[in-house]
């Protein structure tokens, strides 16, 4: 078959290269225009870009997906099949209506549970234990397509976004090739999504990373976790922002007394031992602005952290509910 890869980063170009080893001909590939990166700003091509270029595969990069002549360029190379991983733009209706196998996307959740933008982040930080990843066809509502092949993985106690996109990408990867292969078989039979099941990922900002000191500390804990390595937990201190990079509910009652939350109750060795709303929560590893990530126990020498010292409130994350996303 001939198939349009759509997609941009690093777990889209791993479904590429998977699909690239098997017998489809890709077509061509729709990513996202180049965007500066890196402390120098330098202007970078998506990974999925790159896994093109190095195959000789023609790439556009649109701005709009409502452009006329993005359609035209997409019904030249006669696809049979779109396959849209990550790409990171709604698709109108007709594109999703070009290929006569419709568009299949590779999502990183059980659906119909947490569609959206972010889905891996929000099964860590609701504490799920079970997540996966599903292949559907693409419809016109966010994530809503019939499901075609779905597999569950485990979330273990430790897992970050880092961890689990380790085990998820690969999946997907897979699932997407075993997809394929089921629709050109005609073998797989669409499953429709209950929508009363359905819950949301919105895509997470930057300041949804702020640490509300009076939420129970093991919600916490799932925060730091599920926002590693972006847009990171943290507190503010003395007007700085302080990113918390690795923490754990701590041992035992916060304090001999009562203690407002966000305040210091131990600083030493181990870490930073901070009072939650329940419980506390034991940060041991820390990046001060402008430093480098370290232990908590290097920080403490240089920072003048001690007991007593109260780190400034934030406000709490709201939980999942619909908005805006992408797929």
């Amino acid at each position: 078959m001939r198939i349009v890869f759509m997609g941009t980063p690093h777990s889209a170009a791993s479904s590429l290269r998977t699909l690239l080893d098997g017998p489809h001909q890709v077509a061509g590939v729709v990513t996202q225009p180049d965007r500066p990166s890196g402390r120098g700003q330098a202007t970078m091509p998506s990974p999925v870009r790159r896994v093109a270029e190095e195959h000789g595969i023609p790439v556009l990069t649109p701005l709009r997906m409502k452009d006329p002549g993005l359609l035209e360029r997409l019904r030249g190379w006669r696809p049979d099949l779109m396959a849209v991983v990550a790409y990171g733009r709604i698709l109108p209706q007709t594109i999703l209506d070009l290929a006569p196998l419709g568009c299949v996307n590779v999502h990183y959740s059980l659906l119909p549970k947490y569609r959206g933008a972010a889905p891996m982040q929000w099964a860590i930080l609701q504490g799920e234990r079970v997540t996966g990843v599903t292949t559907m066809r693409l419809v016109a509502e966010m994530d809503a397509g019939p499901v075609l092949l779905a597999e569950e993985v485990v979330l273990e106690p430790g897992d970050t976004v880092t961890t689990l996109e380790a085990r998820l990408v690969p999946l997907g990867a897979r699932l997407l090739v075993e997809t394929v292969a089921g629709l050109e078989r005609g073998s797989l039979t669409p499953r429709p999504q209950d929508p009363a099941a359905a819950t949301f990922a919105p895509m997470l900002r930057k300041e949804d990373g702020l640490i509300d000191w009076s939420r129970p500390a093991a919600e916490i804990e799932r925060r730091v976790r599920a926002f590693t390595p972006w847009p990171s937990a943290f507190t503010w201190w003395q007007g700085k922002r302080i990113k918390v990079h690795g923490a754990r509910p701590a041992d035992g009652p916060p304090a001999p007394g009562p203690e407002a939350p966000g305040t210091v109750v131990q600083a030493g060795p181990d870490g930073i031992r901070v009072a939650a709303g329940d419980g506390a929560l034991l940060l041991t590893e820390v990046q001060a602005e402008g430093r480098k990530r370290m232990p908590a126990e290097a920080f403490l020498r240089g920072a003048g952290l001690r007991q007593g010292i109260r780190f400034d409130p934030g406000s709490s994350l709201p939980g999942p509910d619909p908005g805006p996303g992408v797929t």
